[in-house]
């Protein structure tokens, strides 16, 4: 069982046909901050031999259920712990660890362990499927060094943090105030000088692309994405769960395509 399609994807390429996963939630219209339990979800959880959560606050529904579910049986991998992230300096967690592909090999590593441990049999299918996911993260990783090549320290924005890990990896420099982001991000009003001052960065053209995330809407995002198309700045809209018909390496590699278009623009 994964929390999201996120992490049932990324353990569903491990296991291949040894194992079957199920996630909680899969729709890019969701929330899964406001996600409600199921009775399906909750009889399926008992039944599972490894969980995988994000954590960080994020899906807190999952340590819910598993405590309802009474499985003290399963594994339960836990994302944003195997990530080695922590707060740090007074800042909050930034939990989205699915946008750091470093810590996204250490979760696929975990998952090849975990299932070499409950299917020894198996263990050599395992290994070779997470050796070609990983493969194909490293890629990301590169492309990631490539675009850090060009266009680091490029002023960019974003309405929340969700994909920071991946611009911080460019070499991006985020100039958003921290007060906007962390409001959307919670769902509490923006003071209306933080607002002014998030707007002004699109009417000076104070940033090159604005990373908006399409799952989320409010009245403040809503004027921050008009500003943005105003003034001529490129929007990359990103997700928090897999677009329909997109593995998790395509939508990365997909990603990766739309800032690189954005900022070289």
């Amino acid at each position: 069982m994964a929390s999201t399609d996120v992490w049932g994807d990324l353990a569903a390429k491990v296991g291949g046909d040894k194992v079957q996963v199920t996630s909680i939630i899969t729709s890019p219209d969701a929330d899964p901050h406001e996600y409600e339990t199921s009775t399906r979800n909750q009889l399926a959880l008992s039944d599972a031999t490894v969980v995988v959560e994000n954590g960080g606050g994020y899906d807190d529904f999952m340590d819910r259920m598993l405590k309802s579910a009474k499985n003290s049986s399963a594994t339960v991998l836990n994302a944003v712990t195997i990530s080695g992230h922590k707060a740090e300096g007074g800042a909050p967690l930034n939990e989205h660890v699915w946008y750091d592909f470093p810590a996204v090999v250490k979760v696929v590593d975990q998952l090849e362990q975990t299932y070499a441990k409950a299917d020894p049999g198996a263990a050599s299918t395992f290994r070779q499927n997470a050796a070609g996911l990983k493969q194909k993260l490293d890629g990301l990783v590169q492309r990631e060094a490539g675009l850090k090549q060009k266009y680091a320290g490029q002023p960019v924005a974003i309405t929340e943090p969700v994909p920071v890990y991946l611009l911080d990896a460019i070499g991006l420099q985020n100039k958003t105030p921290e007060a906007f982001s962390e409001a959307v991000e919670e769902g509490s009003d923006v003071p209306a000088k933080v607002l002014n001052e998030t707007l002004q960065l699109y009417s000076n053209h104070e940033v090159k692309l604005l990373a908006y995330n399409a799952q989320t809407a409010g009245p403040e995002t809503g004027k921050v994405l008009a500003a943005a198309k105003q003034y001529g700045v490129p929007v990359v809209p990103v997700t928090e769960t897999l677009p329909s018909g997109k593995d998790y390496v395509g939508w990365m590699s997909a990603n990766l395509d739309a800032v690189g278009t954005a900022l070289g623009q």
